[in-house]
């Protein structure tokens, strides 16, 4: 378990014509995993203001955040990490459209995609629930501890 407890972090569910938007998971080129948007919380706070401030940072899209769908907790249990992630259905205020050149501020985030149901059928996605929570007509779901894999 991780010394100080798990992190927590929200991430953006964000749907605009039929195509979700994801973005690489590790920096560098590591894998090829991809995730939604977002990222750990901040103090003082709250989790929609998080969560605008993440997609604007990885994307410089800017969000309305809307309900919960999904909470998902992944672990490295070899690394003591642990991490539990809220999911909130957004859409974007203004064009979806993402500037080419645009820079994560953490340089973490240089993929971006808007993907069809079929296309993230192909990817290698996180947390595995994504899928049916974007494209299906699941209600707000929990996923227990996952493992994370890189």
């Amino acid at each position: 378990m991780a010394k100080n407890g798990p992190r927590l972090a929200v991430r953006a569910v964000i749907v605009h014509d039929d195509r979700l938007l994801l973005v690489n998971a590790y920096a560098n080129g590591q894998s090829d995993l991809m995730c939604a948007p977002g990222g750990g919380v901040e103090l003082g706070a709250s989790l929609p203001d998080n969560l605008a401030r993440e997609v604007f940072e990885e994307t410089g899209l800017r969000i309305d955040v809307g309900a919960p769908c999904l909470v998902n907790e992944f672990h490295d249990p070899t690394a003591g990490f642990h991490q539990v992630d809220f999911y909130f259905r957004c859409t974007v205020i203004g064009s979806t459209e993402i500037a080419p050149a645009w820079q994560d501020v953490e340089n973490i985030v240089t993929d971006r995609r808007w993907v069809t149901h079929a296309q993230m059928a192909e990817l290698r996605v996180k947390p595995d629930s994504l899928i049916d929570i974007a494209f299906g007509d699941a209600p707000v779901s929990y996923d227990p501890l996952e493992l994370i894999v890189r």
